[in-house]
């Protein structure tokens, strides 16, 4: 049986279209593309009529998406360029562009970095997590850019896993959110788990969340926004998104934890992983690996100022 999701439209929803409204409300995990066909075949409802892709949202609408049946999604090589930032015979180090998906999902059966690290690395990465996941060890959003590393064997997988569990990774990003802060400097401690209503987004939940601390810093302030440096001590999904957005600061672009109608026109979340260091599995020596920040970012940095 076909499974569905249900979405009310809130105040600041007003007058979005359909199409993208259900793009941030499934936080990426579902292609534009992929909902418009949806909405095309008459599997999406708003107050259970069916309509366009470009109908206009009021409050209080509900949005509801049926999905169809799941087709087993198998990772194929494709020959996709990758950005190399280091590579031996335990892993490789990659820079991820904006809009690429880690792995395949649906609504993303292809054009994924585990797609291109299979051509690449012609089939060699570590299987501990299954067929549509080989190799990766972390993850970081479609829309966030930067270091990831992946792991062509499983000791090299389990090494790196077991510095991820003890937050022994070193994980810098950068990062510009909404607002002047009041300090320079300042760390968000707050558990982080799914969100009480909304089963596709994550939220500051103290009563079943987990242990989450970002530690930022501010780097430059604008008018009304600045630019940071965050540093992860633990790694939960979404952690800077929600730390930021809970004190007030979400960050620009920020299509799922931030502001409506972003003014300039940004394509998800500005979040950038610019460091990444951890003891090799095989050399036992400390790497660190970064990656300099996107042209788009270094626009928008000259656009605040």
């Amino acid at each position: 049986m076909s499974d569905s999701l249900s979405f009310t439209a809130e105040q600041e929803d007003r007058d979005v279209r359909l199409d993208l409204f259900l793009c941030g409300r499934t936080e990426g995990e579902y292609s534009r593309a992929f909902l418009q066909k949806q909405i095309s075949l008459g599997n999406v409802t708003v107050n259970q009529k069916k309509v366009k892709a470009g109908f206009r949202l009021s409050e209080g609408d509900v949005a509801e998406l049926l999905l169809p049946e799941p087709v087993p999604v198998e990772a194929i090589p494709e020959n996709i360029p990758l950005d190399i930032l280091y590579e031996d015979d335990d892993l490789i180090v990659v820079n991820k562009p904006k809009g690429m998906v880690v792995h395949p999902a649906a609504g993303h059966e292809s054009g994924t970095l585990v797609n291109a690290l299979l051509y690449h690395c012609n089939g060699s990465l570590s299987g501990i997590n299954g067929v549509l996941r080989p190799g990766i060890v972390h993850r970081i959003d479609r829309d966030t850019t930067g270091v990831l590393v992946a792991c062509k064997n499983d000791d090299a997988h389990r090494a790196l896993a077991a510095q991820l569990e003890t937050h022994s990774i070193t994980r810098r990003y950068r990062a510009i959110a909404w607002g002047r802060f009041k300090e320079e400097e300042g760390t968000v401690d707050a558990p982080i788990g799914r969100h009480p209503v909304d089963r596709k987004k994550m939220a500051v939940n103290y009563k079943n969340g987990k242990h989450a601390v970002t530690h930022y810093k501010v780097l430059e302030e604008f008018s009304d926004a600045a630019y940071l440096e965050c540093r992860l001590e633990t790694g939960r999904t979404h952690q800077i998104r929600v730390h930021l957005s809970s004190i007030g600061h979400p960050l620009l672009g920020d299509e799922v934890y931030g502001r409506r109608n972003d003014k300039y026109s940004l394509q998800g979340q500005v979040l950038h992983a610019m460091v990444l260091g951890f003891v090799h599995p095989s050399t036992h020596t400390y790497m660190e690996f970064s990656a300099p920040l996107p042209d788009y970012f270094n626009r928008l940095i000259q656009t605040l100022r």
